[in-house]
């Protein structure tokens, strides 16, 4: 175990690595950089004060030497000052980290304890009124989009009811609790729509499929109550697949709710990558866009040791 959780990590770095290198190339080719916006905001700037820029922050040289030094200050801990923002690229980097962890959380937490019992209640009871009725709303989850639900969710709860803010702006350095309750509302239900429809739905085509393989029958035969039988033997067996969705959404939600944070106003790690690009703040795009990729990685790690936890004959010896 200890021998492929290493290996993982070289392979995390190595891929880390190279997707710094495909990031700042992509980031580097595109078109504008922040000396334009420094000439766009004044008129009375020359080109040669431009050029004179240019040279001063490396932006004149190659954009393999320009990686080059980014690469090596970055190895010394020195990650940039982010434009943007006007602060170092950590000190904004880490709020919006937590604001997503909070986000991912609470997201995965309802999802898992909503979605997985619905997709068992289905499989127990195939092809009846209640599978008919989880499958719809499945469905119907997966099918929305999300920024159509997102708006459905603030005309309803915020324009008609008036129970909830349209938008976590609403989130100060003094607010209390359900001020940040009620901010995280609509995102996260926004969200958990989604997954739960996911994870039900293969929860219950992995609870069909493992309730009708001999092991299930044996037990059956043996005397094992009916609760013991889906609990212990099939339940199990069948978390295998959907611990694959989960590595997959742990990483996703870390990048790929920009458009529920854009939406909501949302301090989270989407709603920064978004900004940074648009901004042309390069140093803070590149570090929040290899954060997503180094989460989606532990994301991946994650669910490969949950394999060996849920099934026992998974090793992990041998090649990785």
């Amino acid at each position: 175990m200890t021998r492929y959780i290493l290996n993982r990590i070289g392979q995390t770095a190595i891929v880390i690595a190279i997707m710094s290198f495909v990031i700042y190339g992509l980031i580097g080719l595109m078109p504008g950089d922040p000396i334009d916006l420094m000439i766009a905001a004044d008129p009375k700037m020359t080109s040669a004060d431009a050029a004179e820029l240019r040279e001063l922050y490396g932006l004149d040289k190659p954009i393999y030497e320009r990686y080059r030094n980014w690469a090596l200050a970055a190895l010394e801990g020195d990650l940039g000052y982010s434009r943007l923002y006007a602060q170092p690229v950590l000190d904004v980097l880490w709020p919006a980290l937590a604001n997503t962890l909070i986000l991912l959380g609470l997201t995965m937490f309802f999802s898992i304890i909503i979605g997985l019992p619905l997709g068992i209640i289905a499989a127990l009871k195939p092809y009846s009124k209640v599978d008919y009725f989880v499958n719809f709303l499945a469905f119907g989850g997966i099918s929305t989009p999300s920024f159509w639900l997102a708006l459905l969710l603030i005309i309803f709860f915020s324009v008609q009811l008036g129970i909830l803010p349209a938008s976590a702006m609403v989130i100060g350095n003094n607010a209390g609790f359900w001020e940040h309750a009620a901010a995280l509302a609509l995102p996260v239900m926004t969200l958990t729509i989604h997954s739960i429809a996911s994870y039900s739905r293969h929860m219950r085509s992995n609870m069909i499929e493992i309730m009708r393989r001999d092991y299930i029958r044996t037990a059956r035969a043996k005397g094992s109550s009916e609760q013991r039988v889906v609990l212990k033997h099939a339940l199990r067996n069948a978390l295998i697949p959907v611990v694959t969705i989960f590595g997959l959404d742990f990483g996703t939600l870390f990048s790929g709710a920009l458009v529920t944070e854009t939406i909501f106003a949302y301090p989270g790690m989407g709603k920064l990558i978004f900004d940074s690009i648009m901004g042309n703040d390069f140093n803070m795009a590149l570090i929040a866009l290899l954060f997503a990729t180094l989460m989606t990685m532990i994301g991946n790690l994650l669910a490969d040791l949950g394999y060996g936890w849920l099934d026992p004959r998974i090793s992990y010896q041998g090649n990785s």
